[in-house]
């Protein structure tokens, strides 16, 4: 193909791709998924611990992962994540979450579900503040042994009493789990005697049996209010995480906030680019234009691609998302910045304009990408050993470098050399070119001698 062609290809497929991303992100703020940090939300890092004589097993994290993630499902948020992060944390976001310290209780309760005889216990204080309708009573470890666990509960679901008209939880009991609860039930209700239903040690409910459940389903009552109720059940239907988790970091952000921070944002960028694009046009000149084209077309394929990837789940714009565009939109004028000197320095060791527009920008695009290469594999080692919002700045670091990359071969190199052909030649002053250059494209001797290439 001849190069010229190829060219003109090239400048067709950015005008193609320039428009494709205009469509995919217009407008911005509904096609751009927004993290929590913006829309508001929950975002908590939880870091496992073991249990005593316990050793965390990679197996262990994989099944509190997936408990969490059932967790935040049931509590009927959107576009919620929850990550491993490293071998010992789980990173929990959830956009939109109306009250975040209940759902922070939900996803740290252990979920250990234990059915006690109260007769059985053998602190007298505690069995007393039972036997007196305590609310929450704490049991001392030690001091008590369950008959049953909740690894048998299979449903449970939240009622209301017809009788109480109290809240309620009803639960159903798998057949190991139907045999052990029929045969105590049986034993203890002539007696009336209490049950405690413990959970992560702390008494929920104590009801003294009435009959014998033969048919696996109980009824797990107190003075519960409607989010405690369902609270209960989501930690019930879920089962018991295998190791305790512990919040180190823990980070709730209104909507308000969220939306101030993104248009503070946003003015950065754009101030950044407009004082970019000034620079480029008092230095450079015409090739300050084309580099200012140039911050346009990076700016819509990156967008566009944002709007793609947040198109198939795959990413969320945060705060420090932004700050990593900011700083791509520094490495896109850096670009062109070295294109345009590398043309002009190229031009002035006696090159002609064709020539110097060929050379000049293949080693210059050479050399940004060098530069933009160990960047990359910087940003990519932050986004895999990161946790947190740090992978989002990472993540857009490498995708701004990507279209830089893309911009500088199908837009700056091609349109530079295609003008270089008849439109720099004319003005080259206007351009930004060297004086000495003459229309032909030579540059002028000292002595009026001419220095072709």
């Amino acid at each position: 193909m001849d190069p010229k062609q190829r060219n003109y290809l090239l400048l067709a497929l950015c005008a193609i791709l320039v428009i494709g991303s205009w469509v995919m992100f217009f407008p911005p703020a509904k096609k751009i998924t927004q993290g929590l940090d913006i829309r508001g939300g929950l975002s908590v890092i939880l870091t496992a611990k073991p249990r005593a004589e316990q050793q965390l097993s990679s197996d262990d994290m994989d099944r509190a992962v997936l408990i969490i993630n059932n967790r935040v499902n049931k509590l009927g948020a959107s576009e919620t994540s929850v990550q491993k992060q490293g071998s010992d944390s789980i990173l929990v976001q959830i956009p939109g979450i109306k009250n975040a310290q209940e759902a922070l209780n939900v996803l740290q309760s252990t979920g250990q579900l234990e059915f006690v005889e109260v007769s059985t216990i053998t602190d007298t204080a505690t069995v007393a503040a039972i036997e007196s309708a305590q609310q929450n009573v704490q049991l001392k470890p030690g001091t008590y042994k369950p008959f049953m666990t909740g690894d048998v509960v299979t449903n449970a679901s939240v009622a209301q009493d017809p009788q109480s008209g109290k809240i309620v939880v009803n639960a159903t009991m798998n057949p190991a789990g139907t045999k052990t609860w029929a045969a105590v039930t049986t034993r203890l209700f002539p007696t009336h005697a209490q049950v405690a239903i413990v959970l992560d040690g702390v008494v929920k409910s104590a009801p003294q049996v009435q009959d014998a459940i033969l048919d696996g389903r109980t009824q797990i009552s107190g003075n519960f209010t409607a989010q405690e109720a369902k609270d209960l059940a989501t930690v019930l239907q879920t089962g018991a995480l295998p190791v305790s988790l512990a919040p180190v970091d823990t980070r709730v952000v209104g909507p308000t906030l969220g939306q101030q921070s993104l248009q503070q944002g946003v003015l950065a960028a754009l101030i950044g680019l407009a004082i970019v694009a000034i620079y480029l046009v008092a230095f450079y000149r015409g090739l300050g234009l084309i580099s200012v084209v140039g911050l346009i077309v990076f700016g819509s394929l990156f967008l566009g691609l944002l709007a793609t990837l947040s198109a198939f789940g795959l990413f969320a714009l945060s705060l420090p998302g932004i700050a990593g565009i900011v700083l791509t939109i520094g490495l896109a004028a850096d670009s062109s910045i070295l294109i345009n000197e590398r043309f002009r320095e190229e031009i002035g060791l006696g090159k002609t304009i064709r020539s110097a527009a060929a050379s000049g920008t293949r080693h210059a695009i050479g050399t940004s990408v060098d530069a933009d290469l160990v960047t990359f594999v910087s940003a990519l080692a932050l986004f895999v050993i990161a946790i947190g919002p740090v992978k989002g700045f990472a993540l857009t670091l490498m995708l701004g470098i990507f279209c830089d990359i893309v911009m500088m071969l199908i837009f700056s190199r091609p349109l530079i050399i295609l003008m270089a052909e008849s439109v720099f030649p004319k003005a080259p002053a206007f351009w930004g070119i060297p004086r000495e250059v003459s229309v032909t494209g030579s540059v002028a001797g000292k002595k009026g001698g001419a220095v072709s290439a």
